[in-house]
C-alpha cells in the first residue's frame, strides 16, 4: 500500500471527533497497516489552557495521550478502508507504559506518531510518540477496539 498525506477534512471524514475534541489537524503520512504521522497545532485558544494553568498554561498530558489515540484510530480506520459514515467507530480502550518527558506549550506543534504493532480478536495496540521539535514529550502502548 502507498503512503498519502490526509487533510483536515479528511481527517473529519475518518474520526467522529469535532471541536473542541478533534486533536488532529492533518496527517502528513500514512501507510495502511504500518504507521501515520500526524500534527496537532497547539494553540492558546484551546479550552483546557484556562485553566491548566493560569499565568503558566501546559497542554495535559490526558490530551496528548487522547491526540495519539485519534491518531491510532485515523490508521485503523485507513487500514481497513472504512470510516464512521460506514457505521464503524474505533474507540479508545487500553493504554500501557504511559511516558510524559517535558511540557507542551500554546505554540508548539505536536507531531504524533504512530506505529501498528499488532492485532489480537477485536484489540489493535500502536507504539505511538509525540515529539515537539524533534524532542520525545510522550510515549505510550495504546489500543483501541470497534465499538457500537
Amino acid at each position: 500500500m502507498s503512503e498519502r498525506a490526509i487533510d483536515t477534512q479528511g481527517v473529519m471524514g475518518l474520526l467522529p471527533h469535532r471541536y473542541p475534541f478533534l486533536l488532529v489537524d492533518k496527517v502528513i503520512c500514512c501507510e495502511p497497516g504500518k504507521s501515520l504521522t500526524a500534527i496537532k497545532n497547539v494553540t492558546i485558544n484551546e479550552p483546557f489552557f484556562q485553566g491548566h494553568f493560569p499565568g503558566r498554561p501546559i497542554m495535559p498530558g490526558v490530551f496528548i495521550v487522547e491526540a495519539l489515540a485519534q491518531a491510532c484510530g485515523l490508521l485503523a480506520f485507513e487500514t481497513v478502508g472504512e470510516a464512521p459514515t460506514d457505521g464503524k467507530v474505533f474507540v479508545f480502550v487500553g493504554i500501557d507504559n504511559a511516558r510524559f518527558k517535558r511540557p507542551v506549550f500554546p505554540g508548539d506543534q505536536l507531531t504524533l506518531k504512530v506505529e501498528f504493532a499488532r492485532r489480537v480478536r477485536t484489540i489493535w495496540k500502536f507504539n505511538t510518540t509525540a515529539e515537539v521539535d524533534g524532542a520525545v514529550v510522550a510515549t505510550a502502548e495504546l489500543m483501541v477496539a470497534p465499538g457500537q
